[in-house]
């Protein structure tokens, strides 16, 4: 297939280059992804039907996210899920930067310290983690895809030490065997394989339930594709396909991530441990989106 540029499809059309990208964003034209900042549209796609925005229709989770993204609003649910993510995802892997500070780094974009020390690779790996859910966001609406999966890795691991390291491969799959809470995952050779069959048979589902999700997180998490990395990748792509379904997404806190991790190991034996974990984990985001007074399925 081939593919035409946002000014190609701009002119095509008879709209600006800055609706095509909105399009491209909202999900609109069937195809269209994402190679960095750079957006591929199907050289047959046509001009998504404009749509009233007067409309009374209720907004989903995903419409109030990217306004407000795009808004760059401050004090919102777009705000809230960028410091709570990021700041319980990366402490579950060993960060060492408080909420507050997590906060301070994606509010003015600046650093502050009032005592102690701080691990650079904590500080970049928050910078790119804020990266990463916008990119989850304005990518939700489109089929996952290994391409897609592997650049959320490189915007991760973006400017960090492990990025300097030769047997580290940013963006891409492991080049040496790892484990993950003592258990074996697939071999560095078969990853590629492994992951193929993973997004085939996970896409092949055409209404996905939430037991669907969590067992590609577990899946995933077991084939451990990455060097390093593979945790907060794996929950990006479960908050990203929680919007994608229209399930209400969840984020795992920190006092809940033993019995996360009990969830994934016996995931095999007794999904009821992961499901029930993350399902608490939702109640949780429902309580968010009732303050914020955005519409879910109850």
């Amino acid at each position: 297939m081939k593919y035409i540029s946002v000014a190609e499809a701009a002119k095509k059309w008879g709209v600006s280059e800055r609706s095509v990208r909105g399009y491209c964003a909202e999900g609109k034209i069937d195809g269209a992804f994402l190679t960095g900042k750079t957006w591929n549209i199907p050289e047959t796609a046509e001009k998504p039907d404009r749509i009233n925005k007067k409309t009374n229709t209720p907004k989903t989770l995903l419409e109030v996210l990217k306004a407000e993204e795009a808004a760059k609003l401050h004090g919102g649910i777009y705000h809230k899920v960028q410091i709570d993510l990021t700041y319980n995802s990366n402490h579950i892997e060993g960060s060492r930067l408080t909420h507050d500070q997590t906060r301070y780094i994606f509010e003015t974009n600046t650093i502050g310290v009032s005592d102690g020390t701080l691990k650079v690779d904590d500080v970049v790996e928050t910078a790119n983690h804020f990266k990463c859910i916008d990119m989850v966001i304005d990518s939700a609406n489109h089929v996952l895809s290994a391409a897609f999966i592997k650049q959320l890795h490189a915007v991760l691991k973006n400017g960090t030490s492990d990025s300097r390291l030769d047997w580290f491969a940013v963006g891409d799959y492991k080049k040496l065997p790892n484990e993950v809470g003592g258990m074996d995952t697939t071999a560095p050779e078969n990853v590629g394989a492994e992951m193929k069959r993973l997004l085939a048979e996970y896409n092949s589902i055409e209404n996905k339930t939430f037991d669907d999700l969590l067992d590609f997180h577990y899946r995933f998490e077991r084939i451990h594709p990455f060097q390093d990395g593979n945790g907060r990748v794996g929950r990006l792509l479960l908050f990203k396909e929680c919007l994608r379904n229209n399930i209400v997404p969840f984020i795992i806190e920190d006092d809940i991530k033993m019995f996360y991790y009990r969830g994934l190991k016996e995931w095999q034996n007794e999904r009821g441990y992961l499901r029930d974990t993350c399902l608490s984990a939702q109640d949780r985001f429902k309580k968010y989106l009732d303050y914020f007074r955005v519409p879910y399925n109850k």
